[in-house]
């Protein structure tokens, strides 16, 4: 099944995708500082994990520990 239509999938990408864009944004900083345009998706995605970090992890921990039980 496909990411889009499996919501436990679905969430899995979102909170990947927002952990890599934090990370690549704190290494590679000039990367991400385009605001508009598709990067601009990456850079909000980046904002959303520095701004909510501790519920971003509180996400990423409940995830993993899904995955593993179900």
């Amino acid at each position: 099944m496909s990411a889009l239509f499996n919501f436990h999938s679905f969430l899995s990408v979102v909170l990947l995708v927002i952990c890599t864009c934090t990370y690549v944004k704190m290494q590679f900083s000039t990367i991400l500082q385009q605001k508009t345009g598709f990067r601009g998706v990456f850079w909000k995605a980046a904002r959303i994990g520095e701004r909510l970090s501790p519920w971003v992890a509180v996400g990423c921990l409940t995830m993993g520990v899904s995955i593993i039980v179900f």
